[in-house]
């Protein structure tokens, strides 16, 4: 049953008004209707201050909460990173990308129920223009309601044919959309690109949208950005009574923005259960996130780890050695992909990848690469020497068909210290570097950390960075201008220099992977922990 109707017909406090039917309204994954498009709100009948709180939402109730603001101000973009979807409506670089109100829902992901109803809405492109008509048209003692009532009785809410019919030019059919969401909702947040300059167009939208009579809040966008006028924008804004405000940024995200955002929106309200469970059940969710990333990281490591390739003692190692490295960058495109699909975005035609990856798919065998990150062998040789072989030092033999092998490349021969059994039975096994695992799992955090604090708002990985950002692996240089790595290259986890004991563990080894997984899955909880205790630090 649709709570926000009786007998078929809206209910509300202007839902007579506000709620005018307009075909064009859309849903989030839906086809549009044409009988419940704007969502009326049941509001309370008690709509009087309360304890400083203004009472817009029952007990019980969803929140209906409006996102406004003026044209191409990152709207859907603030949307599509609360609601971690990429496909949410339209992103675009231009003007009034967004034509019509959408629906999306926020839901307590354990019980289902429905917490808060967002409403992405056109940008007001004309503010100033309909400021001019209301004055010009309404009587200035009315209060806001009434006279944006009588904005949406006239020809010029309508737009198309009654425009023409009535032989006017001024068409704000799109700030009629705006305004009739306005009135269905419960609150609203004004979306500010922090970027712009303090206009008289945008000190005009807040006068109309004072006259809904519903609380608003203003969210700055793009707050990471050099350009940002925020001080500006909070004096002015305390002029016009709208002391609370909060920053959330669509492209640098920060999970405690999100948070602050919620909480500031409850404040304003004097039944903020709703919100209150939405903050429990995200926190919960973010650190469930969290750890799932972990156990991605550490089954990867532990099944490159554990990867061991047995030769001859005569034999050349090179085709072998070029099978592993290949194994191995296939497992590590693998595990990014995981990563990135558990944080939502996607690397497909419909949504580009909002990342730049260049940095997390350069070869890992690379000797610039291990360079760039300064990490050396166990035998204090320049990285690249011998990581660029992609095997460990440690296990190889010093017979001369093999130094012979790899004296060109690794400019020099091998320290014996293969077991005597090997010796024997003529085997040599070939295990990744423990430098190279170590180079893997710096990436692998440095993509985590970054996925955590990306938006889902860009459609071009390019729009993501803003100017003179720096990139993660610049950001996580130590004052040496190297990378600070989770352990010594020459101390694995315990949990590592195990794998290596239990070529099982490792479907490139075995080819059996799902097997292999579950024979990892204690070591892989284990190390998780491990990691993130270190990214902690």
């Amino acid at each position: 049953m649709d709570n926000n109707k009786t007998n078929g017909q809206p209910v509300g406090l202007f839902a007579d008004k506000a709620l005018k039917d307009e075909p064009h309204v859309g849903y989030v994954k839906a086809a549009p209707t044409a009988s419940t498009q704007t969502h009326a709100t049941e509001k309370s009948n008690d709509l009087t201050a309360h304890a400083g709180k203004k009472t817009t939402i029952a007990s019980g109730e969803a929140l209906k909460l409006a996102v406004v603001g003026h044209t191409n101000t990152g709207k859907t973009s603030i949307l599509r990173t609360l609601l971690r979807d990429v496909y949410f409506g339209e992103v675009k670089n231009e003007a009034a990308t967004t034509r019509h109100v959408e629906q999306a829902k926020l839901t307590d992901s354990q019980t289902g129920e429905d917490l808060v109803i967002l409403y992405d809405t056109p940008g007001l492109e004309d503010a100033s223009g309909l400021m001019d008509w209301l004055e010009d048209n309404t009587a200035s003692r009315r209060d806001g309601i009434e006279r944006l009532q009588q904005f949406l009785a006239a020809d010029i809410a309508q737009g198309g044919d009654a425009l023409t019919s009535s032989g006017g030019n001024d068409d704000y059919s799109q700030e009629a959309k705006v305004i009739r969401q306005l009135l269905a909702s419960d609150m609203a947040i004004y979306v500010v690109d922090a970027r712009e300059p303090v206009l008289g167009k945008y000190k005009d939208e807040l006068a109309i949208l004072s006259w809904a009579a519903i609380p608003v809040m203003p969210v700055f966008n793009f707050t990471d950005s050099q350009d940002a006028n925020i001080d500006e924008w909070q004096t002015m804004l305390a002029r016009r009574n709208l002391h609370i405000s909060t920053r959330f940024d669509s492209v640098a995200f920060e999970f405690e923005d999100e948070m602050r955002l919620w909480q500031n929106l409850a404040t304003m309200l004097t039944h903020s259960e709703m919100l209150e469970q939405l903050m429990t059940r995200r926190t919960e969710n973010w650190a469930q996130l969290y750890d799932e990333a972990n156990i991605i990281i550490a089954d990867f490591l532990l099944n490159v780890a554990a990867f061991v390739y047995e030769i001859n003692e005569d034999d050349d190692p090179m085709p072998i050695l070029a099978q592993m490295q290949e194994a191995v960058r296939q497992s590590e495109r693998a595990m990014q992909h995981n990563l990135l699909n558990l944080y939502k975005f996607y690397d497909n035609a419909v949504a580009a990848t909002p990342l730049e990856l260049q940095a997390y798919q350069q070869d890992p065998f690379d000797p610039e690469l291990l360079k760039s990150y300064g990490i050396r062998t166990t035998s204090g040789a320049a990285a690249g020497a011998l990581l660029g072989l992609g095997i460990d030092a440690a296990a190889l033999g010093t017979t001369l068909g093999f130094g012979a092998a790899i004296g060109s490349i690794a400019g020099g021969l091998l320290s014996n210290t293969s077991s005597i059994a090997d010796k024997i039975t003529g085997v040599k096994r070939l295990y990744i570097d423990p430098a190279t695992l170590t180079l893997l799992a710096t990436r692998a955090i440095d993509l985590l950390t970054a996925l955590r604090h990306r938006g889902h708002a860009a459609t071009d990985a390019t729009q993501l960075l803003y100017k003179g950002e720096k990139t993660n692996i610049e950001q996580a240089l130590d004052d040496d201008g190297h990378t600070v790595t989770p352990w010594p290259t020459h101390k694995l986890p315990s949990e590592l220099k195990k794998a290596r004991g239990k070529p099982q563990w490792s479907s490139l080894s075995s080819g059996k992977s799902e097997q292999a997984q579950l024979l990892r899955a204690d070591m892989a909880w284990s190390l998780a922990s491990k990691l993130q205790s270190r990214e902690s630090e």
